[in-house]
């Protein structure tokens, strides 16, 4: 493998945001997979004040040397103003798994 795997995450305020994102990006070989993960309840600090909302999140598994892209597609399709976008270094994983997320992303072979 080239690149470090990742797996970054992104909340979402609905379905049709977190499945459109899912797959322009799975689409674009930005990432290998996505996961949409509904349910969240995201209590958070915005402008002062405490906000509480509904939301999905994205575990979207990828490489650090395409991150970029990723994360600059991610902002361009995104409705938030400051969308949660965190990147987490695959530290090990199955073999064959991360050989498929190698060969899934990046340049199509």
């Amino acid at each position: 493998m080239d690149s470090q795997p990742l797996v970054v995450y992104c909340t979402c305020p609905d379905q049709a945001t977190a499945e459109r994102i899912a797959e322009t990006v799975v689409g674009e070989r930005l990432a290998a997979c996505v996961n949409l993960i509904p349910g969240l309840l995201s209590i958070y600090r915005w402008e002062g004040q405490i906000q509480r909302d509904s939301e999905l999140l994205l575990m979207i598994k990828t490489r650090d040397a395409i991150y970029h892209l990723l994360e600059a597609r991610i902002r361009e399709l995104h409705p938030y103003q400051t969308p949660e976008i965190i990147a987490l270094p695959i530290q090990s994983g199955a073999t064959a798994y991360l050989d498929w997320l190698a060969d899934n992303t990046g340049t199509p072979l």
